[in-house]
């Protein structure tokens, strides 16, 4: 039973992670074509697919959560039984732990795009042939 919790709570946390990784690809590329507007934009891109799938198939299989079903806390504890409730809390918890540490990962991501965004077009504002301090 074990085992196919952890099969399940993997393919579910691959599932969520593909679609949210879909929903933000092309705001995604279009933020880095901006900043970076080279063909190493698509390398980010492909990177920052790939650091959300980890993130949120890491964030949604909770192995250290998942060990209380195989193993006791503590000598005097009892083994927790897999049933119908704490499956459905469990997939519960994958869709939820996903969706958050992907959000996590996309809010920083979006707070430096942020920065850089305004870097470069305070660079892109500046009149052509002075120096910065110069006016």
């Amino acid at each position: 039973m074990f085992f196919s919790l952890l099969l399940v709570t993997f393919l579910l946390a691959t599932a969520v992670s593909f679609g949210v990784v879909r929903l933000f690809d092309k705001p995604i590329a279009a933020i880095l074509l901006r900043l970076i507007q080279d063909e190493i934009s698509e390398a980010w891109r492909r990177y920052i697919k790939f650091a959300a799938f980890v993130v949120g198939i890491s964030g949604g299989v909770r192995i250290h959560q998942l060990e209380r079903y195989i193993s006791v806390p503590h000598k005097d504890a009892q083994l927790l039984v897999l049933n119908a409730e704490r499956w459905t809390l469990e997939l519960y918890r994958t869709v939820i732990e996903t969706l958050q540490s992907i959000a996590w990962m996309y809010l920083i991501f979006f707070i430096f795009a942020l920065i850089a965004y305004v870097i470069v077009r305070g660079f892109e504002m500046r009149p052509s042939g002075t120096t910065p301090g110069e006016r």
